[in-house]
């Protein structure tokens, strides 16, 4: 196969697919009051497995880039149509995120709209990364990635605190979005939105150090590919010592720490699916990822707000399983049973061959 000809990696496709499965799994326990530790998000500072969910996905999107945009770039194709197609894929996936939110707005009957989110997020970088892709090589790639995550770093210390509400990012999202924002304390006037404006540049550049682990891949340079992520890990634990890992605000440690790993992850599955021909567990997942997260927090939203969300947990899982197990199991038993569900949904459609495309 040419180098400029579009790959496609089962490794990948099953890492994506584990990856959105892991979403589903840690956002829908049972009972939020009872979920193990591992599976919660860290409180602010700190970085659990649960944390390394979303870095992984904008990993995978830029992985993603250089296997389906950057061959087409070096194949001679027509710049200016690929840069539209870049930009029209994003609107669509902000789009898709938008209507989200609108639907929790109306069927859970919140008090307000928010306009930021997962998938604006992942809409953004992809269409940043994937505009850089079209318009730069390498050398120019490193340095983005270097400036951003180096001028965050500089502009949240000369903001005066990491803490939370009084950060920059914060104090930026709540004089942007007000009472939209994610957090918000009305008689303050500070908030906070896990998915602002200022902290997606860091968001930005773990979506471009996908793109320069997917050319490696591409190349077939395994051996710098592992030690990409040995060095990405060992430089951002270091730097948490002066700016700890944080996911609220996607700190340059916890982009350097999270892409290290993902790395490290993308190194194994592409060893055990690719070349030793393991089963590409997750790929169904993968293959349909865009509908297996929108199809099951629209789900969420609707079982929500009809009431049925609470009684289904509390006849098929508490009522029965806490008395035997504690409230911990129940709430995990719930959690895996709704991932199983929509495996079920994305084996269905990976046998008809439906396919969600934006």
């Amino acid at each position: 196969m040419k180098a400029n000809t579009p790959q496609r990696f089962d490794s990948v496709d099953a890492l994506r697919g584990i990856t959105v499965a892991a979403m589903l799994l840690v956002n829908n326990p049972g009972d939020w009051g009872h979920v193990y530790a591992p599976l919660l998000h860290s409180e602010w500072n700190g970085c659990t497995p649960t944390d390394l969910v979303f870095p992984f996905f904008l990993f995978i999107v830029g992985v993603s880039i250089a296997l389906g945009i950057v061959p087409r770039v070096e194949a001679g194709a027509d710049l200016a149509s690929l840069r539209r197609a870049v930009l029209l894929r994003a609107t669509k996936i902000i789009g898709l995120g938008l209507l989200l939110h609108l639907l929790a707005f109306w069927l859970l009957d919140k008090p307000w709209f928010r306009p930021w989110g997962v998938l604006q997020r992942i809409g953004l970088c992809f269409a940043v990364a994937g505009m850089l892709a079209t318009l730069t090589r390498a050398k120019a790639q490193w340095t983005i990635i270097a400036l951003l995550l180096l001028g965050y770093w500089a502009s949240l210390v000369a903001g005066g605190s990491l803490a939370p509400w009084d950060n920059l990012a914060s104090r930026l999202d709540a004089a942007l979005l007000g009472p939209l924002a994610y957090q918000f304390d009305a008689a303050s006037g500070r908030g906070h939105d896990p998915e602002g404006l200022l902290s997606t540049l860091p968001a930005i550049a773990t979506t471009l150090l996908g793109v320069r682990a997917g050319q490696w891949l591409r190349g077939g340079d395994v051996k710098r590919l592992l030690l990409a992520a040995v060095i990405a890990m060992a430089a951002g634990f270091a730097w948490s010592y002066w700016f700890p890992f944080n996911k609220n605000l996607w700190t340059s440690s916890y982009a350097l720490w999270t892409a290290g790993w993902a790395m490290l992850a993308l190194v194994l599955c592409h060893a055990l699916i690719d070349e030793r021909k393991w089963p590409a567990l997750g790929r169904r997942f993968g293959a349909n990822a865009i509908a297996a997260y929108v199809g099951s927090a629209a789900m969420v939203y609707a079982l929500a707000g009809l009431g049925w969300w609470e009684p289904i947990y509390r006849v098929g899982f508490s009522q029965w399983m806490s008395p035997r197990f504690g409230p911990y199991l129940p709430s995990l038993a719930f959690a895996l049973a709704f991932v199983g569900l929509w495996w079920g949904v994305v084996y269905w459609m990976d046998r008809r061959r439906w396919y969600l495309k934006l």
